[in-house]
């Protein structure tokens, strides 16, 4: 899955979350976000675990890992409980946790309910998902269309993606700013094809949208106030969706005790367009936590 990694399956949970290892050091968590798998840190993982412990996890319902029947399976409170789970398992109470999209928005639920386990928290392309859906404008719903679109009651969307899965999810690859499909790795877009090729993982990333606005809202919601203590990183593509309709840091601002933010190149899949860079600041901020 990832060059130089050995891939295996941890049963945590309740679940079946198959993931990635290579490296020695302080142990970093990688989680992927949507429609990929994490196979999406192949331009980072194997820098990174020059220094590091490197986990790279798939999240329930992605790639590997497991794929419950339901909307309240997919909260970011059950899926930051996997992740953290899988870590116990693995002997690692407390660990560095960076996160992309959905990953990061399970990256920050896990940082808030179980904050003495994140050494240190980096979110990459997101605004929280309580600010996101609470102050949407017109231009983010049109770009972000497909947040509402997979959120629809089960089987509309899933039926919909099924006349040409490939077409669709591709088009998510590509409609996020600065990315031409020819631009991924080949390797990493056979990983995302054969896992969103399966109807069962369809389902789970409508239910995953799903749960955003039925569960995760009201998640949110109730822990606002609250800001994540350890020192946290805040990375968005400068020609994305997110930094032209919204101030990211000041999005984080209240909800990150100890902040520091950076614009990167290209747009939403800056991590995989340019993993170099990337990789850099990253090894920069963990070495220093």
């Amino acid at each position: 899955m990832l060059p130089g990694f050995t891939d295996a399956r941890a049963e945590v949970n309740g679940q079946t979350i198959a993931y990635s290892r290579a490296g020695d050091g302080p142990p970093v968590l990688l989680l992927h976000g949507f429609p990929q798998t994490r196979a999406m840190w192949h331009a980072i993982a194997p820098a990174l675990a020059e220094r590091f412990t490197v986990i790279a996890a798939d999240l329930r319902g992605y790639g590997e890992s497991s794929k419950p029947g339901s909307v309240q399976d997919y909260s970011f409170r059950n899926m930051a409980a996997d992740q953290r789970a899988l870590m116990v398992s693995l002997g690692f109470e407390r660990f560095h946790l960076i996160g992309h999209d959905r990953g990061a928005r399970t990256a920050h639920r896990l940082a808030l309910d179980w904050e003495k386990a994140v050494r240190s928290l980096t979110l990459m392309d997101i605004v929280p998902t309580h600010f996101l859906l609470e102050n949407l404008g017109r231009e983010v719903a049109s770009a972000y269309y497909h947040w509402f679109f997979l959120a629809q009651p089960s089987p509309f969307p899933e039926t919909m993606i099924a006349q040409d899965t490939d077409w669709y999810f591709e088009s998510c690859l590509t409609s996020w700013g600065a990315a031409e499909l020819d631009d991924f790795d080949p390797e990493a877009l056979y990983a995302y094809r054969q896992s969103w090729r399966w109807p069962d993982t369809i389902a789970a990333m409508c239910n995953d949208y799903r749960a955003a606005i039925q569960l995760d809202f009201a998640h949110d919601a109730a822990d606002l106030g609250r800001r994540v203590p350890c020192p946290a990183l805040v990375l968005y593509g400068a020609d994305g969706v997110m930094a032209r309709e919204y101030d990211v840091p000041a999005s984080w601002a209240v909800r990150l005790a100890d902040m520091r933010a950076r614009a990167m190149p290209g747009g939403h899949f800056f991590p995989e367009l340019h993993g170099d860079e990337t990789t850099e600041i990253l090894v920069d901020f963990l070495s220093e936590h």
